[in-house]
């Protein structure tokens, strides 16, 4: 390979570390396999930010930023996330630049809250784009022309590519290097850092639980209180509106109104999460677990997860299962 392509990483003080270590990792050990192999290093990747010098992480890590703005030619741009993400998109240098040196770079990409920084440039209007599963529901509501997708690990809409949080940078990063060097080369470095190239499932398998507001009206609240301390009970929509004193009609719309989704969405992923914890802490068979969390069959469970987690229970208990693993 005659020329080297760019991969600038993009800091700022507050950066989540891994956002920008992985992914550097990824593209140094592709560089690492191509040498081996006789060629030339394919990138050469830098650490920017709006001045060069010593970005601190938002867990006190300190980096270095090797460039300040503007950096010349760049192949592959990728904004990564962190708490700081939150004061970085208003940094009318950084976000300017970023409209710049986007419509000149092959791809641009995300980490994690990265996202907010290029929808914030407006980079992302129209397009489907990924996050932290804690910041999706915040992405959608302040940037409603952006498609957030809050399941996936990482998503390429054009040349626009954007990842979930922390390690997820290094899925994104992954399939980077195996859009430009193949799936050999990718399936290596993924090895060399004990990594699967392609995870099974999307990173609703790592949210946390099920949980909102209390609902403002009483006779909600009864509801959810009661889907919550018993998963497993019935809870088919005359039941609960039953509980409500409501009509199935009515409580259907009045629900929907204040959680955004339907009871009967609500208690199955109310149900995934109560299976969840019981997969990972009790060597019990998943067949009970299905009766207890109110699935009825191992395979009404299996289609909750696969619709919900994107990972069957097996695949789930496997994962995440305390206690050693052999």
């Amino acid at each position: 390979m005659s020329e080297y392509r760019v991969v600038a990483l993009v800091a700022f003080d507050g950066v989540q570390p891994l956002d920008l270590v992985g992914p550097h990792e990824v593209f140094a050990g592709a560089n690492q396999y191509m040498e081996r192999a006789g060629g030339e290093a394919p990138y050469r990747v830098a650490v920017v930010a709006v001045r060069p010098g010593t970005v601190r992480s938002e867990s006190g890590l300190g980096l270095v930023a090797d460039h300040g703005l503007p950096v010349g030619p760049i192949d592959t741009l990728i904004v990564a996330g962190g708490r700081g993400s939150q004061t970085a998109r208003y940094d009318a240098d950084l976000v300017a630049w970023l409209r710049t040196s986007a419509r000149q770079a092959r791809r641009t990409c995300s980490v994690c809250s990265g996202a907010f920084i290029l929808a914030e440039a407006g980079l992302l209007d129209g397009r489907r784009a990924a996050t932290h599963w804690a910041r999706a529901d915040q992405l959608a509501r302040e940037y409603p022309q952006v498609k957030v997708d809050p399941a996936a690990l990482y998503l390429q809409d054009g040349p626009f590519w954007t990842s979930a949080g922390v390690t997820a940078g290094i899925d994104l990063a992954l399939a980077l290097v195996e859009e430009d060097l193949g799936t050999m080369v990718a399936q290596t470095v993924a090895r060399w850092l004990v990594l699967f190239l392609r995870r099974s499932g999307g990173q609703s398998q790592f949210a946390a639980e099920v949980w909102t507001d209390p609902p403002e009206r009483e006779a909600l609240r009864t509801v959810v209180r009661a889907i919550h301390a018993e998963p497993g009970a019935d809870h088919s929509l005359p039941s609960l509106a039953g509980r409500a004193h409501l009509s199935v009609r009515h409580l259907q719309r009045t629900f929907a109104e204040a959680l955004g989704q339907s009871p009967s969405t609500y208690v199955t992923r109310v149900r995934v999460d109560a299976a969840r914890r019981l997969l990972e802490l009790e060597p019990v068979p998943v067949e009970t677990i299905a009766r207890r969390c109110g699935f009825g069959t191992a395979e009404s469970m299996r289609r909750a997860f696969q619709r919900h987690l994107g990972v069957p229970p097996d695949a789930y208990r496997d994962r995440f299962r305390a206690g050693p693993h052999s």
